[in-house]
């Protein structure tokens, strides 16, 4: 990334009112006891951490990196706070933004995943385009926005219990909403660890399997009962002619077996006529 200028590199103290929040902030959610923390420890000992701003208008700054510290500064009554000022467009002011969020703070899976989708979409960015930007493997980066399948109230709820990506990914194995629900009520409530989550989803998969295995089963015997019905039917019809037809049926677990015994002597009868 291109500085403006030497002078620029040096970190200068803004006042917070010219200080803007940025357009490519990922994270949307703060402790608020955390913040209270940071602001006590800023009134104590200052901004220790310079943020990162650009340029925006003629007096005014965009901020890039560092909102956690602006907001903590701001709850500690400080009027300025240290920034280092950069030259960046807009891609970069994203790119930048994002990095510094999973480098410095502990995004939720979720905001990450929504900051790298969002990356992608307004730039117009392939997968492997965005993992090369963030310095990471393309396969991680999927599956990060694979987690974005999940609906937004079981986004919210896995949030709100605590726990972590892997837990996230477990559950969307479960293909089924009804089942997934299922899964996430009883993990939050047993205070499931991963391990645990991902032995407790694999047992629903494999009822569901089951279940569907017997769905077939049932589906099968169906449509072999009507052509068992077909076959009685093409019997009574021989039987109407005159031809002296019958059948033998036999069945047992593993399967139906069905005789059908014309005599040759009214079959030849018939074909000599």
């Amino acid at each position: 990334m291109r500085l403006r200028s030497k002078e620029e590199n040096r970190v200068r103290q803004i006042p917070l009112v010219q200080i803007c929040p940025g357009k490519a902030q990922p994270r949307k959610n703060f402790s608020n006891e955390e913040l209270l923390e940071l602001a006590r420890s800023i009134q104590e000992n200052g901004v220790l951490q310079p943020l990162t701003v650009r340029k925006a208008g003629l007096a005014g700054f965009e901020l890039i990196a560092g909102e956690r510290r602006l907001r903590a500064a701001a709850l500690a009554g400080s009027e300025k706070v240290p920034c280092l000022v950069i030259d960046c467009d807009d891609q970069q002011a994203a790119i930048y933004s994002l990095l510094e969020n999973l480098q410095r703070v502990d995004l939720d899976p979720f905001e990450e995943a929504e900051g790298i989708e969002k990356l992608i979409q307004e730039w117009h960015i392939t997968q492997e385009e965005a993992a090369k930007r963030l310095g990471k493997k393309q396969s991680t980066i999927a599956n990060k926005l694979r987690l974005l399948r999940l609906a937004p109230e079981e986004r919210e709820a896995i949030q709100r219990a605590g726990l972590t990506e892997r837990h996230a990914r477990a559950v969307l194995k479960l293909k089924d909403g009804g089942l997934r629900s299922i899964a996430l009520r009883h993990m939050i409530e047993r205070g499931l660890n991963v391990k645990q989550t991902e032995d407790f989803v694999e047992r629903l998969l494999e009822k569901n399997r089951e279940q569907e295995r017997k769905s077939h089963r049932r589906i099968i015997i169906k449509d072999v009962r009507i052509f068992m019905n077909t076959i009685n039917k093409a019997v009574d019809t021989m039987r109407l002619s005159g031809i002296d037809a019958f059948t033998d049926q036999k069945e047992t677990e593993e399967y139906i077996e069905c005789v059908v015994r014309i005599p040759k002597a009214a079959a030849l009868d018939r074909h000599s006529a």
